[in-house]
């Protein structure tokens, strides 16, 4: 088994591949970890990491210029039903739409639309940046063993309006509430990034590479 996570020219891949390869071998996993833009690798992967970090739309141009992907990543996640775990912007391309510098399509797999934040506090910082605490909103596999009052890291502008409040799986407040989490079936977000989350993160991780939803 492999996982794969693509590299489209925008997300931290270094540190995420450090991560996942430090959790297969802490867990003493027989999985392989791929850094590719290679479409048949996604394809042929038992599991899908699509990172993230920047704007939606350069996100979501930065995958349609790798040929064969989108298909790829919809036909091993949608119609093959492989874990899939989106990070940040790769979590918010999961959405319908997204609204940042213009009204993007995303991939329509959760309902909903990436907005800006606005926190109630006016002296809150925009980028959301730093650590904060989980509120988890159901059980989820995924999260299995993660303390309730977990923290975790953010570095985000733009949120997950999930369209379908049973589909949200974690919470966290910056002034308001904010998705930190999304997920059904075999497809997971975080809007945090586990790759920088130390040991909560770790086990994130781990608990991703061993789900056979």
């Amino acid at each position: 088994m492999n996982v794969a996570i693509v590299d489209y020219g925008s997300g931290n891949l270094r540190s995420a591949a450090k991560a996942f390869e430090r959790a297969v071998a802490e867990a003493g996993l027989d999985m392989g970890v791929v850094v590719t833009a290679d479409a048949e690798a996604v394809r042929d992967a038992s599991h899908i990491v699509l990172p993230g970090v920047g704007a939606f739309a350069d996100c979501r141009q930065g995958l349609i210029a790798l040929p064969g992907m989108v298909d790829a990543l919809n036909q091993a996640v949608i119609k093959n039903g492989r874990p899939f775990l989106g990070i940040c912007v790769g979590m918010q391309l999961m959405a319908t739409v997204g609204r940042e510098h213009g009204e993007h399509r995303g991939f329509d797999w959760i309902a909903g639309e990436v907005v800006a934040l606005k926190p109630d506090d006016r002296s809150l910082k925009i980028p959301h940046m730093g650590w904060n605490q989980l509120n988890l909103t159901r059980p989820h596999p995924v999260f299995e063993g993660i303390s309730e009052n977990a923290h975790v890291y953010f570095v985000h502008s733009y949120g997950f309006a999930c369209a379908d409040g049973a589909q949200v799986v974690a919470m966290a407040d910056y002034g308001g509430p904010l998705t930190a989490a999304v997920g059904r079936d075999n497809l997971l977000g975080t809007q945090f990034h586990p790759e920088k989350s130390q040991a909560t993160g770790l086990a994130l991780i781990t608990n991703f590479l061993r789900w056979r939803p």
